[in-house]
């Protein structure tokens, strides 16, 4: 049978789900109270010393140093400060630091930094399956947590972070920076302004191409014990946003799911691509040599840790999915069905969102529709989109059509920004350091309960395609799925 080395160990992940969850305290009613208020004003309750907050970095890869560290400093020196850097590699902790342009001292230790330096926040950006390790410790020693996506990776991790907040008092900020792109956020205000009714079912399809969709077997992500699969580390985000847009909880999951491109589905393989023999062959090699950024943070710095960042992607310990189709039944009764691709010619997504009074549809990045999109190449696309420099001119549009039951259709333009995740990730950080009590009428800020909501997803999509039956949300933590989110 194909690929029946995911499939051998459907078993196994069955039972140990089951076993972890034997030991997890159901408290569904605790829950409510502590995950209502905004997180982002609790990094600002208790004034920080010289009226900068405290940070620490916990994980000083490229996004860590890029997205959360340099531009932090470059941006919001009048509101923050840097107090400690933490990583298990000290040679990326020496490159951080003076990439960053920060004079704060750096540790490998994490309790040791939070003792010393005592932070007000931590950022979590290390490897996805680490998160509740971090996140769990930082609040327990005195400090909120801002963590990238995903949350964390299973369900019995959801449930310790879930329950250490509660114990604490601390709050967690999940950075959901593509609900605050101009162009989801209008579909949320569409949606909000029930201009096509109640929502009925949707259809969301998401495309990573050869380069980006690619890039992630290479890396860590490539393995389920660290990344939890790409349902869990990358569609979190796809996740999130429909949880935000339709503004209820999923209740039950279905999936499919297989390997069937990259791993041992290939008739050569190496290492990693620089000494590769198969180069001239191979459409998918990476010459990471000409990323002078990448040899310097990765390269020079694999002999503390071993990490290989241009490591084979044929290789054969990749255990994640490659193809994955999900169905979700959310507590308000909408269907949706949906799907991502690791190896798509193009990079971009389209939804449509069906109402009992009309329809919305809308895309990004899909080049026969877009013209700016194919001016710029697949290659290079998933770089233009992560860059910080907070560039907000626009030169394009993204388009929404919304057509009415026994009507004509409009379609409405929406400025396309080219700053970090098309205008997101400034907008995202504006509010955290500059304006935490600005009017959130739309709900942009993420908390805890968004984080799980997001990953719960994923997890239970995860395991109903080993086990081939659909899981209910609601018996993997203590969350309580809700019609509507509060």
């Amino acid at each position: 049978m194909k690929n029946t080395h995911l499939k051998q160990e459907a078993a196994r992940d069955r039972q140990s789900t089951i076993n972890r969850r034997n030991f997890m305290v159901k408290s569904g009613a605790a829950a409510a109270g502590a995950m209502l208020l905004n997180p982002f004003s609790a990094l600002w309750s208790k004034p920080p010393k010289k009226g900068k907050l405290r940070l620490a970095l916990v994980g000083t890869g490229v996004r860590g140093i890029s997205m959360w560290g340099k531009d932090v400093v470059d941006q919001y020196s009048d509101q923050t400060e840097f107090v400690g850097l933490c990583d298990i590699n000290p040679g990326r902790l020496t490159l951080a630091k003076q990439y960053m342009g920060v004079n704060c001292p750096t540790f490998t230790d994490f309790d040791e930094m939070m003792l010393k330096t005592k932070p007000d926040t931590v950022i979590v950006t290390t490897v996805d399956a680490t998160h509740d390790q971090f996140i769990t410790r930082a609040m327990e020693l005195g400090a909120n947590v801002i963590t990238e996506k995903p949350l964390t990776t299973d369900e019995v991790k959801c449930q310790r972070i879930l329950d250490t907040e509660r114990r604490t008092g601390k709050k967690v900020i999940v950075t959901f920076n593509y609900r605050y792109t101009p162009h989801t956020t209008r579909i949320k205000e569409l949606l909000a302004e029930e201009r096509i009714g109640k929502i009925i079912s949707v259809d969301f399809h998401w495309y990573l191409n050869v380069y980006h969709g690619a890039s992630y077997f290479r890396r860590w992500h490539g393995l389920r014990d660290h990344s939890g699969t790409l349902l869990v580390h990358k569609a979190t985000h796809h996740f999130d946003l429909l949880n935000w847009w339709l503004d209820s909880d999923p209740e039950e999951v279905f999936g499919w799911g297989d390997l069937e491109h990259y791993g041992r589905n290939n008739s050569f393989r190496h290492t990693h691509c620089r000494a590769c023999p198969h180069r001239e062959k191979c459409k998918f090699f990476w010459d990471i040599t000409q990323d002078e950024h990448m040899m310097r943070l990765y390269v020079d710095n694999e002999k503390y840790d071993g990490y290989i960042r241009d490591a084979c992607l044929w290789r054969k310990e990749i255990d994640i999915f490659d193809k994955m189709a999900v169905q979700i039944k959310y507590a308000n009764n909408v269907y949706v069905s949906y799907s991502l691709t690791t190896y798509s010619p193009y990079e971009g997504w389209r939804i449509a969102l069906n109402g009992t009074k009309g329809r919305i549809d809308s895309w990004q990045d899909i080049p026969w529709l877009e013209k700016s999109s194919a001016s710029i190449s697949q290659a290079d696309k998933h770089a233009a989109e992560m860059k910080q420099e907070g560039d907000e001119t626009h030169k394009s549009y993204n388009e929404i059509a919304v057509m009415d039951n026994f009507g004509d259709y409009e379609v409405i333009r929406v400025p396309k920004y080219t700053s970090g995740h098309g205008g997101g990730d400034v907008r995202l950080k504006d509010q955290i350091f500059k304006n935490p009590d600005m009017p959130d009428p739309l709900k942009h800020a993420a908390g805890t309960r968004d984080g799980a909501m997001s990953i719960l997803i994923g997890v239970a999509a995860r395991e109903s395609i080993y086990s081939g039956e659909p899981v209910h949300v609601a018996n993997l933590t203590d969350l309580v799925p809700r019609p509507k989110r509060l």
